[in-house]
């Protein structure tokens, strides 16, 4: 496998940093980084609002299930618990999507790995920062290949703008910025 995208949220202590620390684990595998969001809670839980951001990096070696032990490892780093569902957390790292090497979407049921993700297409939190960055984004949902931008579209008006791009930025080895 050679290319992830992956969610990043967090609503707990310094929510920035938190999303830098995703950014700086996957370090030289970092091939983009979206801008940064606020958005609403999503699931019905009552609390504060969190700060969101899409990343894609690439690492040839690495496969779908490496992918997420690296993932848990950051949420871990930032004292992640798991508690209730939806709820607040310090550091929420998901694996949205992976591509193999010929650019294939990988889908995975096994081992506690669920690729894609089950829920993206009905996270305007997931979809608005990758179109950022991937406007030509297409995601498996139910079998068909579809546009992120048309399930984006597909959302409540809602829930598409209670995603709120922000003046923050997170910065990438590249970038140095």
């Amino acid at each position: 496998m050679t290319r992830i995208v992956v969610s990043m949220g967090s609503n707990l202590g310094d929510r920035l940093a938190r999303l830098q620390s995703v950014v700086d684990g996957l370090g030289a595998w970092v091939r983009a980084v979206s801008p940064v969001y606020e958005t609403d809670p999503w699931g019905g839980v009552d609390q504060g609002p969190f700060l969101n951001a899409v990343l894609i990096a690439d690492d040839p070696a690495c496969d779908g299930h490496g992918w997420l032990r690296r993932a848990q490892a950051l949420e871990r780093a930032a004292d992640r618990t798991r508690g209730q569902r939806w709820g607040p957390r310090t550091l929420d790292v998901d694996l949205v999507a992976c591509y193999d090497d010929g650019g294939n979407e990988v889908l995975s049921r096994d081992d506690g790995l669920t690729l894609p993700h089950p829920l993206a297409h009905l996270r305007a939190f997931v979809m608005v920062p990758w179109l950022a960055i991937d406007p030509d984004a297409e995601l498996t949902v139910a079998g068909e290949k579809r546009p992120v931008s048309r399930l984006l579209a597909e959302l409540e008006p809602a829930d598409r703008s209670g995603v709120r791009r922000t003046d923050l930025v997170l910065t990438t080895p590249a970038s140095g910025c």
